[in-house]
């Protein structure tokens, strides 16, 4: 079974490798972090206030490519946690038929986020990413208090 879920929380700092999303239950309590890269926060939050750019970055020229070969993005599923990884793949429509493509989930919310895509995720990988936030395992430290997807956290 999958469950939907939205980009909640996005943290920021600058001064380490370390940039965090947190995804939350649709109509539910249940939520978690992903550890991202720092050109993945910044095209996310970018993506997220509609921010354009002189030149197409990545997310953007995938989803330029997408557009001019007549694929729709239809949903972003997180299907996979295997030691503290999560795995991803973008669903695409094109010419009547579903096609799969692996994908990190950073780089799928990135390129899904500015149209709303929705982000699906397996039981299995809520049921583990509680797992093992309740042994401790994992890089993710503790996020701070909840703020809104757009917002940044400077106390770096």
């Amino acid at each position: 079974m999958q469950v939907t879920m939205q980009l909640s929380r996005i943290f920021i700092r600058e001064m380490t490798d370390m940039q965090i999303i947190e995804l939350s239950e649709v109509g539910g309590s249940r939520a978690f972090p992903i550890v991202i890269g720092l050109p993945e926060a910044f095209a996310i939050e970018r993506r997220l206030k509609g921010i354009e750019i002189p030149r197409p970055q990545t997310h953007d020229l995938l989803a330029n490519l997408l557009d001019a070969l007549g694929g729709t993005l239809r949903r972003i599923e997180i299907h996979d946690l295997r030691e503290g990884t999560f795995y991803a793949r973008l669903v695409i429509e094109q010419g009547g038929r579903e096609v799969m493509v692996d994908s990190r989930p950073s780089d799928a919310i990135a390129l899904g986020v500015a149209k709303s895509v929705p982000i699906l995720v397996d039981e299995a990988v809520l049921a583990q990413a509680a797992a093992d936030a309740a042994a401790g395992v994992g890089p993710v430290p503790d996020i701070g208090p909840e703020q809104e997807p757009d917002e940044e956290d400077d106390d770096a």
